[in-house]
Formats: C-alpha cells, structure tokens, sequence
C-alpha cells in the first residue's frame, strides 16, 4: 500500500512526499517582484513534496490583482532565483504557476505597475460580476477585450516565453492555471466563452485553448515538467459550465496525450468527476480535496493509499503549517490561519508561521 508520506515521480519532477502545497495568492510582491520575504516563505514550506507557487502572470495584461508577481522579465528572472535557490537548498521541489487572469483585472492595476491601463482580454466581450480591487480601491469591472484570432496565438507564445523564463529562472517545471475561473477556464465556461470560430461554440472547440497551451508549453521546456490545473463547474470567476460532465472527459483526454508531469484536479466543484479523471488520466493525479483545507480532515492524505489520487495538495493548512507534511504524517496538531493576514501586508501572517521541528518529511 503505497502512503501519502512515500516519494512519488511525477515526470521528470521528484517528489520527497505526496502532500502538495497548492498554489496560493498572497499579494506580497514588491510591484511586480518576488522578495526576500518569498524566498522564506516558500522555503519555509520546502518539506512538502511539490511546491507550487503563487499565481505569476506571464505578461503585463495577464495581472489581475494588486501586489502579484511576473515572469515575462528579465528583473523578475532575478527575483525568483533567489525564491527557487532557497526551496533548492531546503530540498525541495518547486514549479511556478503560471496564471493569466483574463477578464479578470482592471486597466488601474497594470497601470499602478507601469504597464499602462491596460484593458483585460477575455474569449468573448463578458464582463464579470463583482467588484475588482484596485490600487484605488473596489472599482465596477471593465468590459474585457475580446481576443482576435492572432491575440491568441500572441497569448499561447507568452505562456511559452513565461515556461522558458521559469526554467531560467530555476524552477524544476510549471504548472498552467486553468481553473478558478481565470482564461484557460473562461474558454471552457459557456458563459464566457460566446465564440463561434474554432476556439469557441462546440465543446471540442473550448477546450482548444487549454490543449493548444499546454501543448505549446510542453513544447518549449518539456512535457515532462509541465502540469496544468483544472477546476470543473466550481463557478469562481463568474463562471457557468453548462456541460462539465461532457468537457472536461473531453479535455482530460486530449490532455492525456501530451505525457504531462500531473493534471491537478480541484474537485469542489463536482467531486463525482473525480473518478472519472482518475480512469482516464494515465499520469501522476494530484488531488485538492473539496475538504482539504479542513483541519478536521487531515486524513484526507488517505486518499493517495486508496488509490484516489497520486498525491494530494493543501492550501491553507499550509498557510499556518509550514511543516504541514511532518505534521500529517506524525498525527501531530495542526495550527489555523490569521485569515485576515492572508492577502497583502508585511511577514506577519506570511513567514512567522513556526514550525514544530526542523526536520521535515
């Protein structure tokens, strides 16, 4: 029987464990930079199998938020050296979630960054419900820009140059953000993606854009230290999927023949696909839980010795529990979160987390 706490091969990605840090905004990036608190921060939770990180955009009209990091420059290259030298030295394994926002955003947020107001893109001209926060406050959101045909490509090519840029930058892979309603998803979602040329209309044509990425990606720096990140039907983003239940099977088999390091499965929104994914995924399966992040459910890591998943991720555990894998494994307490410090402000709530022991799994 094989455990949550034994090494896992996913690709060319070597696990210490199967307990995943999922990846996390935590709005502390100086402009557009990775600190030094980053680097602690990440090293800190270095005993966990996989860490993957923060959303980073991998273009200037890819931000959504205030305060998170890029990859699509030579001085954030810089910057997040340091962060995967740390992890490195810790011994841990880490790859950078690269996450466009598409409609997502506001002109203000790039602007604040010196980027210029730049006007978020989406598959189709739909505007999310909501407030977006911006350097000025909770402003209406714009109505997106709908992508071209050639924007596309353009937007498939900065995913590929942010993939190149990890790697330079040390990361031992990436991970591709198609979920929580950001663009990858919003071409899946019916009701963001009102297209009716080959990326859009049919359910073969919305996964089009999630394939063509994750292909190009591959292409660029291997598929076997790229994964991608999907969330079906869980509605965040302002998302609809009308028929989940027919486009992700699609997408996962399509997906399948790419020989990706891992498909990571959020499973709140409709646990009952998980084992559909299961069956048709022949790769490593990394699972976050609809509960996973309920400390009463710490035997959630069981889910890996019942064949569910190949491993299983973590977010908010982590948060609080730097040591979260050591913990699990030896039943010891689990602390909870400041929520309240989760996004933006100073090391407090970020790296002041302590740890039982130094010693982790």
């Amino acid at each position: 029987m094989t455990t949550a706490f034994e090494p896992l091969a996913a690709g060319r990605l070597a696990l210490r464990n199967r307990v995943v840090m999922a990846p996390m905004t935590r709005r502390r990036a100086y402009g557009t930079l990775p600190t030094t608190d980053t680097a602690d921060y990440y090293a800190q939770r270095a005993g966990a199998g996989l860490v993957v990180t923060e959303g980073i955009q991998p273009s200037a009209i890819g931000q959504g938020y205030v305060d998170t990091p890029g990859l699509h420059t030579d001085e954030q290259v810089a910057a997040w050296r340091r962060v995967t030298d740390a992890v490195h030295e810790a011994g841990g394994t880490i790859v950078a979630q690269l996450m466009h926002t598409g409609r997502i955003g506001h002109p203000a947020i790039t602007e604040a960054v010196g980027h210029g107001p730049l006007t978020p893109v989406a598959p189709s001209a739909v505007p999310a419900a909501g407030r977006v926060h911006t350097p000025d406050g909770h402003r209406d959101p714009v109505v997106p820009k709908a992508l071209t045909a050639e924007d596309i490509e353009r937007t498939i090519a900065d995913f590929t140059d942010a993939a190149r840029k990890a790697i330079v930058a040390g990361f031992d892979g990436v991970e591709i953000h198609g979920a929580n309603g950001y663009l990858l998803h919003q071409f899946l979602a019916t009701n963001t993606n009102q297209r009716t040329d080959r990326w859009g209309g049919s359910p073969e044509n919305r996964i089009r854009f999630a394939v063509e990425v994750a292909r190009a990606v591959s292409a660029a720096i291997g598929a076997d230290r790229t994964g991608l990140r999907i969330s079906p039907a869980n509605g965040l983003g302002d998302t609809v999927e009308d028929d989940h239940r027919v486009v992700y099977p699609l997408l996962v088999r399509e997906l399948d023949t790419l020989g990706l390091a891992y498909l990571h499965l959020v499973e709140a929104g409709d646990p009952g696909l998980t084992p559909v994914v299961r069956d048709l995924w022949s790769g490593t399966l990394i699972l976050n839980p609809a509960d996973a992040d309920t400390a009463a459910h710490p035997a959630r890591v069981g889910l890996v010795a019942d064949g569910v998943a190949d491993a299983v991720s973590f977010g908010r555990l982590f948060i609080a529990n730097p040591d979260l894998a050591h913990r699990l494994a030896t039943g010891a307490p689990l602390a909870e979160p400041d929520l309240t410090k989760a996004y933006g402000g100073d090391h407090t709530g970020y790296t002041d987390y302590p740890a039982l022991q130094p010693q982790l799994v």
